[in-house]
């Protein structure tokens, strides 16, 4: 498993679809603070989208679309200038008509603008690893391999609007396809600058070590052998790690060590001493000072939490 993908799982990356905003003439509509990524995939006409502490509006056309990884408010308009209206004030009404199920609200009788969105939640206290690499407002614009993306948002809709048996599951996978499509245009984007273990990945050799310290996080890295893993000089890779994701190679080893304990604390059996030694720590008492120190909070008090909300899950519902 490439380290995205093993990084999205053990984030326990879910996704929720809410459904579509199908508007006609001129609108524009507030959403409020949210949590978790929000994401919005423009089907047809085009919209501005601003943040409550943006001075700056962005267009977002048809094929394209937007994440909100940090939870701010925002608008979507038709026009930038015009007064929003709160979603709420739009959705409240609907939910007493008998034939409304949540799939695609329509709005000044629909036809000239068509998004479909919903978000995506991570686990508590980890979900900076990606949030931090990632831009206020993430904008999905059109790119050379961009054939899948305008795929995943025309199906997406077909699931929304054809009422289907299973289209909110197809309909999730579809949106999981369009973050991680997302995310390898945000990397690919030659404009795109910034700093996080995300950005490691758009470097081939730096890739190479990260996938290192992924595939064996147990083994005995140092910044030598890792240097060995990127065909770079020790100095150099030491340098260019730092100055890419934000942290020295060996930190980023124990960030990852880390989530990977907290993974087989929520899912095995195993006994601390036997989690660490897997880790590459050589006591139950070193690995346990280290998980406090980067996850703050003990591992045995991780693990009963983990238990606790296995026990009592808290139903997540959809957000417009």
């Amino acid at each position: 498993m490439d380290p995205l993908s093993e990084l999205l799982s053990v984030l326990k990356l879910r996704s929720y679809v809410s459904g579509g905003f199908d508007a006609g003439g001129d609108f524009a509509v507030r959403f409020g603070r949210h949590t978790g990524i929000k994401f919005h995939a423009v089907v047809s006409g085009a919209c501005w989208v601003v943040l409550e502490d943006a001075s700056e509006p962005v267009r977002i056309r048809a094929g394209e679309g937007f994440l909100l990884p940090h939870g701010k408010a925002f608008r979507i308009a038709s026009d930038p200038g015009l007064r929003p209206v709160d979603v709420q004030q739009i959705l409240l009404p609907l939910h007493d008509l008998p034939l409304y199920d949540g799939r695609i609200v329509t709005y000044n009788g629909g036809g000239d603008f068509l998004s479909v969105g919903g978000y995506f939640t991570l686990s508590e206290g980890q979900a900076d690893l990606l949030l931090e690499t990632l831009p206020s407002l993430l904008h999905i614009r059109e790119a050379g391999d961009n054939e899948m993306l305008r795929w995943c948002v025309q199906r997406m809709r077909r699931e929304l609007s054809e009422g289907q048996p299973g289209d909110f599951v197809v309909a999730e996978q579809l949106a999981t396809m369009i973050l991680v499509q997302a995310l390898r245009v945000h990397l690919s984007d030659k404009r795109t600058q910034g700093t996080g273990w995300l950005f490691a990945l758009a470097d081939p050799r730096l890739r190479a070590a990260v996938g290192a310290m992924h595939r064996a996080p147990g083994h005995r890295w140092t910044v030598g052998t890792l240097a060995a893993e990127a065909a770079m000089s020790r100095t150099a890779f030491a340098l260019r790690f730092r100055q890419v994701a934000g942290v020295t190679p060996m930190a980023y080893l124990t960030r990852w060590r880390m989530l990977r304990a907290a993974e087989e604390l929520t899912t095995s059996r195993r006994s601390l001493a036997e989690i660490g030694a897997a880790l590459g720590y050589d006591s139950e008492k070193s690995f346990s000072a280290t998980f406090k120190r980067v996850m703050h909070c003990s591992p045995r008090r991780y693990g009963r939490q983990a238990a606790r909300a296995i026990a009592s899950p808290v139903a997540t519902g959809t957000a417009s």
